[in-house]
């Protein structure tokens, strides 16, 4: 990926681009473009400004765009006049070069798994917005069921944990004793590792998400404890909701416990890869913790790890690595702490 395109990425995500910089320098390019790739067609679903029909036409477009079914470049006038985030602005015009980039200096093995992964990730952008279409506050649109959910954590996030290690198949697992790193079983801990992640996101987004109309927690099991999607906004029944909630948080642990798993299977000497997949669920369980303890749907009050204590986590990490126990040790720590 060449320099402008690297500054690119830098001005729209920080936290990922100091993931990026320690990976590998045989995957750091795929990546990256991959993920530039997967903002701008977020960035298409998130202009609230425009219609939904409008989006998802545009989503559509670009799809095949990426896909190589679509010749001709996606028009984004109507986009770029809503674009508040000068980043998210240059993304959308500067998409063509991106494209141009996975077309021509990506290896047909790579651009297949950048465009796999980017059709998924597509798929589950156009079923929110055709899903959550009629959803306002006074009007808020739920999942329906379990299976649901697990399905949209996957085509969004799931979907990167399978990218990435089918990435580090093709590119890094070569030798005879990472030969089980090729194996289905460290596949699908790579799954769990992107849905643990992406349902961190969702519960910490609650407040957020309720207020344009949209919830993630499954009515039915809302309805189990006698609420409804539109309840959720009022901060008052965060008490009755707080068991289900905790459930959640639970799985999100379970899923980011199997992201540490395959983290921890990494060779001890991969210190690069090992580093960019802990970080994530460092800050994951961190999160964790704190929608434990705290007011977790009060839009006044977002919960987040404050960028000060990320960095001494990242530090630490650092500085532990040689000493084993103490650094597998981590990931209890941080939920906890």
């Amino acid at each position: 990926m060449n320099a402008s395109l690297n500054e690119l990425l830098k001005a729209n995500s920080r936290s990922f681009y100091l993931t990026l910089r320690v990976l590998p320098g045989a995957i750091r390019s795929q990546i990256g473009l991959a993920y530039l790739l997967a903002r701008t067609t977020d960035t298409i679903a998130d202009t609230e400004l425009v219609p939904v029909e409008q989006r998802l036409d545009a989503l559509q477009q670009l799809r095949e765009r990426i896909l190589g079914t679509r010749k001709a470049p996606v028009n984004f006038s109507s986009f770029l006049q809503h674009q508040s985030d000068s980043a998210e602005r240059v993304l959308l015009e500067r998409c063509e070069e991106a494209i141009t980039v996975l077309n021509d200096d990506c290896s047909p093995v790579d651009r297949g798994l950048i465009r796999e992964v980017l059709d998924t990730i597509t798929s589950g952008q156009e079923l929110d917005l055709k899903r959550f279409a009629s959803g306002k506050p006074g009007n808020v649109i739920a999942l329906q069921n379990d299976a649901e959910l697990d399905d949209y954590t996957y085509r969004v996030a799931g979907c990167v944990g399978q990218f990435w290690t089918k990435m580090c198949v093709e590119h890094l697992f070569r030798s005879p004793e990472l030969q089980n790193l090729a194996e289905p079983f460290y596949e699908e801990l790579g799954v769990r590792f992107g849905k643990g992640l992406q349902l961190v996101n969702i519960l910490r987004d609650l407040p957020a998400d309720l207020k344009k109309g949209r919830c993630y927690l499954p009515a039915d099991k809302l309805a189990e404890v006698g609420l409804t999607p539109n309840d959720l906004l009022n901060p008052a029944n965060e008490a009755r909701l707080r068991p289900l909630y905790n459930r959640y948080l639970e799985l999100a642990e379970d899923h980011l416990t199997a992201g540490w798993k395959y983290t921890c299977l990494i060779p001890f000497t991969w210190m690069n890869l090992r580093l960019a997949c802990a970080w994530p669920i460092l800050i994951g369980v961190k999160t964790i913790g704190r929608l434990r303890a705290g007011h977790f749907l009060d839009p006044q009050r977002r919960i987040k790890v404050p960028r000060g204590e990320v960095y001494r986590m990242m530090a630490l990490s650092v500085l532990t690595y040689p000493i084993q126990p103490r650094w597998r040790r981590m990931f209890a720590g941080n939920l906890h702490s």
